[in-house]
């Protein structure tokens, strides 16, 4: 049974479509830095554009919630810790170093976290499946292979692989060049859409989402258990 104390500790993770998080009416290009004002600017197509604002709207939207604070309040900021540039890296927010957060975008759809534990999030449309299988002997282990080449549907079992391994790199667990060495074969790869599903992935909380409105496979992982919030209507 979760206790109040629990859900307070609960990472939030929020999925939607990009349009759908714009017409929130708190959102707004005005919440975004100028940094993140000139990455915008350089997607060629609109599309990517809508994508990176409401992937960085939506992660304030999760932060807010999570801090009850107004969302014009907080700013977003990111640092490669390779070349220290301020453009792209982990995210994270100056004002409250107690907060963690983690955002993902893909065609039309982002999704975002924010907890008060590390926090990784990543999402994915379904019809990418195929397209990405290309990498698996280079991510999945010899049992994760045999698994999803077996499985009814191979495209959508990588998938959701592919999901949870982004967000244990979200989280600072695994890199790409290790993902290969990272086994969750236990993990079940059949994911209904509707109810998340919880696991655990040695001390990490790892839950499993289908989005039935957007056909996507989301996953987010922290050392406490995650929770799925609404922030917007869906559409």
């Amino acid at each position: 049974m979760t206790t109040e104390a629990q859900e307070q500790d609960a990472p939030l993770v929020a999925v939607a479509s990009a349009d759908a998080v714009l017409r929130h009416p708190e959102a707004g290009e005005h919440l975004l830095t100028e940094i993140e004002r000139a990455r915008a600017a350089r997607f060629r197509q609109e599309s990517g554009r809508t994508d990176f604002v409401a992937g960085h709207v939506l992660v304030r939207l999760c932060a807010a919630r999570l801090l009850g604070v107004p969302v014009a309040g907080l700013v977003l900021a990111q640092e490669c810790p390779d070349c220290g540039l301020a453009d792209h890296g982990k995210p994270y927010l100056p004002d409250h170093p107690g907060v963690e957060v983690s955002l993902s975008h893909t065609r039309g759809v982002v999704a975002a976290g924010a907890g008060r534990r590390p926090i990784g999030v990543d999402v994915e449309l379904a019809g990418r499946g195929g397209s990405l299988r290309a990498v698996a002997r280079r991510v999945l282990t010899p049992a994760e292979l045999a698994l999803v080449e077996a499985a009814p549907e191979p495209d959508r079992a990588f998938l959701r692989q592919w999901v949870r391994k982004e967000s244990l790199i979200k989280i600072g667990r695994v890199t790409l060049d290790t993902l290969g060495q990272v086994d969750l074969s236990a993990l079940p790869l059949d994911v209904p859409p509707g109810a998340p599903l919880h696991s655990r992935f040695e001390d990490l909380h790892l839950l499993d989402w289908t989005d039935p409105g957007q056909g996507t496979a989301v996953a987010a992982v922290s050392t406490a258990p995650p929770r799925i919030v609404e922030l917007v209507p869906a559409g």
